[in-house]
């Protein structure tokens, strides 16, 4: 045997090898998907809301079975402004729900309905762990044609649209008008977050997809089934009021303190009046951050201030969630 024809017989075990690797992987990669969607798509719902009791004029969505016992999680717009509400269930058994709680900045609802079959809820994984690149499945209603499949990437994650507290992930899923309040799902078929809103000119699906994290979902859920309504965090009554100053040659927003009650952590935290609070969890120093990071304090979140003191010296302070007094809305 030449060396020409021991070259063609290398050649074509490479190939031949080549093709059983990519065989392999894709396979594995099909099942992992068949065995994701299997474990999870039980455990989604569909979701109509209606106006009226003679039921017409319905909002189609998508939920999420939270817990065995009948606790349905979904975004808040899918229900906002409607006064009755079904659940439909995979197996297509249907069922009149009841509103426990919602909160619209976070856009996310709990329903409960009563059966006496008991739910599969749905598994749970940390979205912290979420990588940019991690395989995912959006699992929801598209346009009510009834409960569908789509699979996608992580495409990013902590992401501000439209709400910076939410810090959204980021996907390239197909979500479409019925999926939100749907799950969006890893590879082993465990919840990582719910699908809330798209990005688009158009109306439908161009890639941008956007779930709230399950971390986030599970402390809002857990708050508003205890509770009802989600509390707010208390550091102390104070009054601010909006800046605008030159820092490091460019020009920033602040609150500067104008007021302030010697009682509460802010206060023994060492603030005082004439201090400006630069920047909120990182974010820019404005009422509207300032108001959400008191509001989901009390779901365990501390919250850190960049502060500009009087005269003119730098500090951080953090208060921690266990220092937050909470006060019911």
């Amino acid at each position: 045997m030449n060396f020409i024809q021991r070259s063609k017989i290398n050649y074509l075990f490479v190939i031949l090898i080549t093709i059983f690797l990519s065989w392999q992987f894709f396979s594995t990669d099909k099942n992992k998907f068949i065995s994701a969607t299997n474990n999870s798509i039980e455990s989604v719902v569909t979701i109509h809301s209606y106006n009226n009791r003679a039921y017409t004029n319905n909002n189609v969505g998508s939920g999420v079975v939270f817990s065995e016992d009948g606790y349905i999680v979904t975004n808040f717009h899918v229900i906002s402004g409607n006064q009755f509400t079904k659940v439909k269930l995979n197996n297509g058994q249907e069922y009149e729900a009841n509103l426990i709680g919602g909160d619209r900045n976070a856009d996310i609802a709990i329903l409960k309905i009563n059966t006496t079959n008991s739910l599969k809820p749905i598994k749970i994984s940390d979205s912290n762990d979420l990588k940019i690149g991690d395989k995912v499945l959006a699992i929801g209603n598209p346009y009510g044609i009834g409960i569908s499949v789509s699979s996608g990437i992580v495409s990013a994650t902590g992401r501000d649209y439209g709400n910076p507290y939410l810090e959204l992930i980021q996907t390239d899923a197909a979500i479409n008008p019925g999926n939100s309040g749907g799950a969006l799902i890893n590879e082993n078929g465990n919840l990582i977050g719910i699908n809330t809103k798209i990005f688009s000119r158009t109306g439908a699906y161009q890639g941008l997809g956007f779930a709230i994290p399950s971390n986030i979902v599970v402390q809002i859920a857990s708050e508003l089934i205890k509770y009802g309504k989600i509390r707010s965090g208390w550091i102390g009554n104070f009054r601010v009021a909006p800046i605008r100053l030159i820092l490091e040659n460019k020009f920033v927003n602040g609150l500067r303190i104008v007021e302030i009650d010697n009682y509460g952590p802010l206060f023994e935290k060492g603030v005082k009046i004439n201090d400006i609070i630069i920047k909120i969890n990182d974010e820019q120093s404005n009422w509207n951050t300032l108001t959400s990071s008191l509001k989901f304090a009390s779901l365990g979140n501390d919250i850190k201030f960049n502060v500009l003191t009087s005269n003119n010296k730098s500090k951080i302070i953090v208060i921690s969630s266990k220092e937050i007094i909470e006060l019911a809305r």
